[in-house]
């Protein structure tokens, strides 16, 4: 089993010579982190003055990384990766707008989704982002527990509106949905909706999953306390776990501001939490359900090693892994082969929106050096193996 991620054949298998050529060139260029930098400056300029680059990024990165400009224009990938049995979660990935007529739009955007994949056996979640449903600067004066004006009370309302709609739809629907975790000044305001949410339509099953970023030392402490409201009232409690997407943010303005660090102090007491976090849901299975979001192999082969050497059906419904489209094939496929449930994180929408969450995936593959090194080597065994 040790050695199941190494096999690149399998991995690479959907991609042709000059799309593998392609990745490797992406890789490369990630690498060079200076050469990150500038090129994130330069797309920015080059977009905001309108000069005509859409077509290049869309042939290079935004191919790599996403699926599709709509939801129909992502189902020629869909189809495709669905062959080898991996699914895909379709996520709207236009970030940093903050208006009412924005979060309505995010909101019967998800609706569209849900009521779009709900007869599609290849995708089996749908998935929002909080700050996609409400101001930023909302969720945090509630997470830092500040008094709402009378006009910010009505806001918030409208926010908790938009949540209820969708996960009642998806409830109705029988559509699971994954609702992306944020910073961490925010995200109390966040957990408590989507807790809310929870008690509300996972009665009888898993609807509504939070996300545990477990970079974040306090996650497992949350957890198990959520846990235990949960057992009172009657609900399960799903989550999403992933290490964590904003590090260097979380510890700039821990240091800024004079607060302690939320971060675990490294590497290793990160995947020591990951580990904890995935063995206690695992073992409260009966009341849990768990979505996998990792590009680790270590905790891949832990669930695997789990629900191999338990009762547990490899395509019990309350298990699967995840990971981004255009990384860690290795680890998708491969499960995928082996029996497992394994959804492709799937980002679209026009390319100049989702332009920012292509720089935000850039910039955190640069930062996580192992991660590109480990692409670029799986990329470099296949080109070798085809030659032969």
């Amino acid at each position: 089993m040790k050695k199941l991620f190494e096999n690149t054949e399998v991995a690479f298998a959907l991609k042709s010579d000059s799309e593998l050529e392609r990745a490797y060139f992406l890789f490369k260029l990630i690498k060079n982190e200076p050469l990150v930098k500038i090129g994130t400056a330069v797309t920015k300029f080059a977009l905001k003055s309108k000069l005509p680059i859409e077509g290049l990024i869309r042939s290079t990165v935004f191919d790599h990384f996403c699926g599709g400009v709509t939801e129909e224009d992502c189902m020629l990938t869909i189809d495709k990766i669905y062959t080898k049995k991996v699914h895909s979660v379709l996520d709207f990935s236009v970030e940093g707008k903050e208006d009412e007529i924005y979060f309505n739009n995010a909101r019967d955007k998800t609706l569209k989704i849900i009521d779009f994949v709900k007869a599609k056996d290849a995708i089996p979640f749908a998935v929002f982002k909080p700050s996609g449903f409400g101001r930023f600067a909302l969720y945090q004066k509630i997470s830092e527990n500040k008094k709402l004006t009378t006009k910010e009370t009505v806001e918030w309302s409208r926010v908790v509106a938009r949540y209820d709609t969708v996960c009642k739809s998806s409830f109705e629907k029988n559509m699971p949905l994954l609702i992306d975790a944020e910073e961490s000044w925010m995200q109390i305001a966040a957990d408590d909706l989507i807790e809310q949410m929870m008690e509300k339509y996972n009665k009888e099953k898993a609807i509504v999953f939070g996300t545990l970023q477990l970079y974040r030392h306090d996650r497992l402490d949350y957890l198990k306390k959520l846990h235990i409201r949960a057992k009172q009232k009657g609900y399960i409690v799903a989550q999403k776990l992933v290490r964590g997407a904003y590090m260097e943010k979380e510890r700039e303005r821990a240091q800024e501001m004079g607060y302690q660090d939320p971060i675990c102090k490294d590497k290793s007491t990160t995947d020591k939490n990951y580990n904890d976090t995935l063995q206690y849901m695992f073992d409260n299975l009966d009341s849990m359900a768990i979505f996998c979001g990792t590009h680790n192999e270590s905790n891949s082969y832990q669930l695997m090693e789990m629900i191999t050497n338990s009762n547990h059906d490899k395509m019990d419904s309350r298990l699967w892994f995840g990971q981004l489209y255009g990384m860690s094939d290795n680890i998708s496929y491969n499960l995928a082969k082996e029996g497992f449930n394994v959804a492709k994180y799937l980002p679209f929408g026009p390319v100049k929106d989702v332009m920012p969450y292509l720089i935000r995936r850039a910039e955190e593959n640069t930062s996580v050096a192992g991660q590109t090194s480990r692409e670029l080597s799986l990329i470099k065994t296949e080109r070798k193996r085809r030659k032969n």
